[in-house]
Order: structure tokens, then C-alpha cells, then sequence
């Protein structure tokens, strides 16, 4: 399962580095987010600074559906799923190959917006060890729930309508949680409520990578 995990991610990852679709799209796509958020709350500078987790993280979902979409485009293009399926990898290293390459995508773009906050919002970086263990988790939770819906996804007719509304309100609570730890962490609090805050999203995260190790190989099927 692992090695194969390894082989789906490397070929992910490499088809994005060929591409060059999250550079060119997504990540230009995700700071204009943040800077229209920036022009929007511009004449009232605290609210932008106590928004400015939360504007993150929605940042982050808009990136993580176009990043989802792009990754289940690629295997519904010139019947290579059904290629996939033939090949003999075990399903649930295909999940974790492509939960995995997506994650890699995010973590690389929460870098970058992370940089747009302090600059656009001027934030002070205060609690950088919370926010990376919140990014870590979040991006874990976001990836592995965006792979399992998006397979649900790939063969309708609508799937850039129907994967928003299958991901969106299981991916809310993730969401929650990692703007409430930000919070805290941007606050220089993050021994309040970030512990608590980045529990839920561990449980969260093992629960969306636990189910779709087991559910995946038969909705990939099902596809």
C-alpha cells in the first residue's frame, strides 16, 4: 500500500511540476482572494486583523476545491482511471498517493498565503509552532476529504457543481477549527484554546484518511 501510495503522489506531483497548473492558477487565484479581502476591509484595519485567520482558511478551501478538481481531472481524461483501476495498485495507496500530492500542493500554497497575511493584513507571526501543527493537521483533513468526494464526483456531468456541495459541509468543522487555533495563535495565546482546537482536527483528520482507505477502492468502482 505504501509503495504504491509513493508511486501515485510522485506521478501527481510530477504531472502538476510539467503543467505548472497550481503556479500559474491556483496560487494566483488564492492571493487574489486575499488581496480582495485586503481592498474590501481596508478602511477598518481591525476588523481585517481579527478576520485575518479566517479570510485564511477560506483562501485555503477555494485553493483546495480547484486543487481537487484539477487531480480528479487528470484521471477522468482519456480513460486513464479506468487505467488506474486495471494497473493493480492496491485502492487505498491510490488515496493516499492522491490525498498526499494534494496536501503537498496545499502545504506549499499555505506557505504563501501565510506570507500574504503578514504582509497585506500586517499581522504579527506571533505562535508559528501552533500554526504549523494547525496547517499540518487542516491540510491532512481538507486533502483526504477533497480525494474521497472528488472521485464521487469525476464521472457527472456536473462535477464543478456537485463537488463544492459534496465537499463543502463535510469539510466545515475542519474549517472551524483551524481558524478558531489560528485565532489563538495570531492572538500569542496558543495555549488557550489551540489545544483543543487542533485535538478536533486531529480527530479529524484520522477519521476523513481512515474512511477513505477503506471506502475509496469501492467508490472508485462504483465511478
Amino acid at each position: 500500500m505504501w509503495r504504491d501510495a509513493v508511486l501515485v503522489a510522485g506521478k501527481d506531483l510530477r504531472i502538476e511540476a510539467r503543467s505548472r497548473v497550481a503556479t500559474n492558477q491556483v496560487a494566483p487565484f488564492a492571493v487574489l482572494v486575499l488581496v480582495l479581502f485586503a481592498v474590501a476591509l481596508d478602511a477598518d484595519r481591525r476588523v481585517l486583523e481579527q478576520a485575518a485567520a479566517g479570510l485564511l482558511w477560506v483562501a485555503v478551501l477555494l485553493s483546495t476545491l480547484l486543487a481537487v478538481h484539477r487531480a480528479q481531472g487528470v484521471e477522468s481524461a482519456e480513460g486513464t482511471g479506468d487505467a488506474l483501476r486495471l494497473s493493480g495498485l492496491d485502492p487505498a495507496g491510490i488515496f493516499l498517493g492522491k490525498a498526499a500530492a494534494v496536501a503537498v500542493q496545499l502545504l506549499a500554497l499555505e506557505v504563501l498565503l501565510g506570507v500574504g497575511v503578514v504582509v497585506l493584513y500586517d499581522i504579527d507571526p506571533a505562535g508559528l509552532g501552533t500554526l504549523a501543527l494547525t496547517a499540518g493537521a487542516a491540510t491532512v483533513g481538507l486533502a483526504a476529504a477533497g480525494t474521497l468526494y472528488g472521485v464521487l464526483a469525476t464521472r457527472s456531468r456536473v462535477r464543478e457543481t456537485l463537488l463544492p456541495l459534496l465537499l463543502l459541509p463535510v469539510v466545515a468543522p475542519v474549517l472551524i477549527a483551524a481558524t478558531r487555533a489560528s485565532e489563538a495563535a495570531l492572538a500569542g495565546d496558543p495555549l488557550g484554546a489551540a489545544p483543543q482546537w487542533l485535538g478536533l482536527l486531529g480527530v479529524f483528520a484520522v477519521m476523513y484518511v481512515g474512511f477513505g482507505v477503506v471506502a475509496f477502492g469501492p467508490l472508485m468502482e462504483e465511478a
